[in-house]
């Protein structure tokens, strides 16, 4: 039962199971300049590879700088023309944030695509440098910080070539355990409640 669910077709022509290689099969993202965040390892790091294998120059933007070189050079490896470089860039950090949107602009780099895939869960509880709760911190407020660096750069771009951007938000099945009433914005930085959270979020309950 479960395979049959997992290859079912959807509209698109593609399935839970398709790959990132299948998806973009045919597909030129040549002239094309992405950003990736999280691009060291696991979904950052194949999507870097195949829209790399795709023409596009990527920009892997992560905080492990070591991690993310031995998948750059893996990509090299695969495809030797490839484009790809490494940018540091700590989300938890929002100075860490703005000095890479600050030397990304400083590059004069055009920017068509902005995927942002990095994230941390159920780590233990822990405030950024900024006093917010770490994963809140790296998973939104990072995130939503550097979009926001970043978007004139995009209007830019999309404005000068008539190439429509895209920005990618790369999110989980978590969102299916919230709490009834939201995000309890006054309790972000609770390390009971967080507990409580991921302890919720691991070890879900049935729906009600």
């Amino acid at each position: 039962m479960l395979p049959w669910i997992f290859s079912r077709k959807g509209a698109s022509g593609f399935s839970w199971a398709s790959t990132a290689d299948q998806v973009t099969a045919g597909i030129s993202a040549a002239g094309l300049t992405a950003i990736v965040t999280g691009a060291s390892s696991g979904i950052g790091a194949e999507t870097a590879r195949v829209l790399a294998a795709r023409g596009a120059h990527v920009v892997m933007a992560v905080r492990n700088l070591a991690a993310a070189e031995t998948v750059r050079q893996a990509v090299l490896a695969e495809t030797p023309g490839a484009s790809v470089e490494v940018m540091e860039l700590d989300l938890s950090s929002l100075a860490s944030v703005r000095k890479f949107a600050a030397d990304f602009a400083a590059r004069g780099l055009p920017l068509n695509i902005l995927i942002n895939n990095a994230g941390v869960m159920a780590t233990p509880f822990s405030l950024s440098k900024d006093g917010i709760e770490m994963q809140f911190a790296t998973n939104h407020v990072g995130h939503f910080l550097l979009t926001h660096l970043l978007l004139e750069t995009m209007k830019k771009t999309s404005h000068e070539s008539n190439v429509e951007g895209r920005i990618v938000n790369v999110s989980s099945e978590g969102h299916r355990f919230a709490y009834k009433e939201g995000i309890r914005f006054a309790k972000l930085n609770d390390e009971e409640e967080y507990v409580i959270s991921v302890q919720t979020l691991c070890f879900p309950l049935p729906f009600t």
